[in-house]
C-alpha cells in the first residue's frame, strides 16, 4: 500500500510541474513497476497497453465521437433548442430551461458534455442576451446543462466505464436514461427556483403560437429517429454497441449531407476533430492503465477489501466515502483521467461488497458531472468561460452553484434509492 501512495503523490507533483496528465500516470507507472519487477517487465507492460487500444471493443469511442461531429455539424442543436423554445420560452426563465431540455436532447445523440456545453454556449447564450437575461445565470444554466452529455446515452464515459470493468455498455445506457431525466427536472426546477426568487435573472421571451410549435417540432424528427435507431436497434438485438455506433456515425453523416451542411471542407474538419478527440482519449486511456498495472502490483485494493471486512462497515458507508474522495478529486482533474484513474481500485471493493456494478458505474457518472462544473477546474466552466470572454470566469462560477446543489441532492437521492437506476436495465432484461 505505502509504493501506490508514494506512487500517487508523484503523479500529482508531476501534474503540479504541469506534465500532462496522461504522461504523469505512464510515468510513474513504468517507474513502478521497474523498482516492483523489473524494467522489462514494465516497458512489457506498457507495450501491452498501447497495443490493446487498438481492440475491436474500444473502437466504439471514436464512432461515437465522430457521430457528436457530424450531428453538430447537421444543425440538430439549434432545431433542439428552437422547439424547447417555442413551447416555454414565453415563461419566466424558459430560455434558460429551454437550454436545459435541448442539452439533454443533444446529450442524447452527442455522448459529450464539453460539446454539449461548446454547442449550446453558442445557440443559446445569443437568445438570452437579446432578453436581457442575467449572464451570470445564463451562463450557469448552460454549464450545468451541457453536463446532460455524459449521463444520458450514448455516453463515451459509460463506454468506457463498462469496458474497463467488463459490464454491458446497453445495461449502463439504459441505467442511465431515468437518472438523466432526473437531472434535467432537478435542472429545470433549480432555473424555475432561481427566477422565483430573482425575477430579474430571467425575463420571458416572445410567445410562439401553435403552428409555429408544430412546426418546430417537425425539424427535430432527425434527432427522434437517429436516437431511435441507435438505441432501439442496440436494445432489439439488431447490432452491437460497436455497430451502434458505427450506424449513428453513417446517420449524423447522412442528416449533415442531406440539409446541406457537409462540404468536403467540414468534413476534413470533422474527421480531423474526431480524430484529435481520439488521439486524447486513447492517450489518457493508455497512461491509466499502465498506472493501474502499478497499482495492482501493489496491496493497496487487497487492503482497502481488508479494512472494510476487518471494521465491518456498512456498504452504503463505503460508497458515500467514495462519492465524497470523487468529489474532491473533481476539483483538480479532468472526469476521463478520474475514472481511469480509480476504477481499478474502488470497483474490486464495490464487487466485494456485493453492490451492483451497473448502479455503480452511474454513480460514478453522476459524480463526473459534479467535477464539470465544480471548482477550480471545471471544464465545462473553462469552455464556456473561452467562447464567453465578456462573461468572468467568477461569474460563471456564482450562476453554477445553485445547480451544483441541485446535483448533490440528486447524487443523494440515487445512491439511497439504487431501483431508481436499475429499474429500467432489469425491465429490459439486461
Amino acid at each position: 500500500m505505502i509504493e501506490a501512495l508514494f506512487g500517487f503523490a508523484a503523479m500529482f507533483a508531476l501534474m503540479a510541474l504541469r506534465v500532462p496528465i496522461a504522461f504523469a500516470m505512464a510515468a510513474v507507472g513504468v517507474v513502478g513497476i521497474a523498482l516492483m519487477r523489473s524494467v522489462p517487465a514494465a516497458f512489457s507492460s506498457a507495450a501491452t497497453e498501447i497495443m490493446d487500444v487498438a481492440s475491436y471493443t474500444l473502437s466504439v469511442v471514436p464512432l461515437f465521437v465522430l457521430m457528436g461531429n457530424l450531428v453538430t455539424r447537421a444543425g440538430m442543436s439549434t432545431e433542439l433548442y428552437q422547439a424547447a423554445y417555442s413551447f416555454i420560452g414565453h415563461r419566466r426563465g424558459g430560455l434558460a430551461m429551454s437550454t436545459i431540455v435541448a442539452c439533454a436532447g443533444f446529450g442524447a445523440i452527442c455522448g459529450s458534455s464539453i460539446a454539449t456545453a461548446a454547442t449550446m454556449s453558442r445557440v443559446a447564450m445569443p437568445e438570452m442576451r437579446r432578453f436581457g437575461y442575467d449572464k451570470s445565470f445564463a451562463a450557469g444554466t448552460i454549464a450545468a446543462g451541457g453536463t446532460l452529455g455524459i449521463l444520458i446515452p450514448p455516453s463515451v464515459i459509460m463506454v468506457i466505464y463498462g469496458i474497463m470493468t467488463e459490464q454491458s455498455i446497453g445495461a449502463l445506457f439504459a441505467a442511465g436514461v431515468v437518472p438523466g431525466a432526473i437531472a434535467m427536472l432537478f435542472y429545470i426546477g433549480t432555473a424555475w427556483n432561481c427566477v422565483r426568487r430573482n425575477p430579474a435573472l430571467g425575463p420571458p421571451g416572445e410567445c410562439t403560437n401553435w403552428a409555429g410549435r408544430l412546426l418546430a417540432l417537425n425539424h427535430i424528427w432527425g434527432v427522434i429517429v437517429l436516437f431511435m435507431i441507435v438505441m432501439g436497434g442496440m436494445y432489439g438485438g439488431l447490432f452491437t454497441p460497436t455497430e451502434a455506433a458505427g450506424v449513428g456515425a453513417m446517420g449524423g453523416f447522412l442528416f449533415a449531407l442531406l440539409r446541406g451542411r457537409l462540404t468536403f471542407k467540414v468534413l476534413l474538419e470533422v474527421l480531423t476533430e474526431s480524430a484529435q478527440m481520439t488521439a486524447m482519449l486513447f492517450t489518457i486511456l493508455i497512461g491509466a492503465s499502465i498506472f493501474a498495472n502499478f497499482v495492482n502490483f501493489t496491496s493497496l485494493p487487497q487492503d482497502l477489501q481488508a479494512f472494510v471486512s476487518h471494521f465491518n462497515v456498512h456498504p452504503m458507508m463505503v460508497v458515500v466515502a467514495i462519492c465524497a474522495i470523487y468529489v474532491i478529486l473533481g476539483t483538480a482533474m479532468e472526469e476521463l483521467s478520474m475514472i481511469l484513474l480509480t476504477v481499478p481500485i474502488f470497483f474490486p471493493l464495490i464487487v466485494h461488497l456485493g453492490l451492483d456494478p451497473i448502479w455503480f458505474g452511474v454513480l460514478i457518472v453522476c459524480i463526473v458531472e459534479i467535477g464539470m462544473i465544480s471548482p477550480p477546474v471545471g471544464m465545462n466552466i473553462f469552455v464556456i468561460s473561452s467562447l464567453l470572454p465578456d462573461v468572468p470566469t467568477s461569474s460563471i462560477w456564482k450562476g453554477v452553484m445553485p445547480f451544483l446543489l441541485a446535483d448533490v441532492l440528486r447524487l443523494a437521492l440515487l445512491i439511497a434509492f439504487p431501483s431508481i437506476t436499475l429499474w429500467l436495465p432489469k425491465f429490459l432484461n439486461l
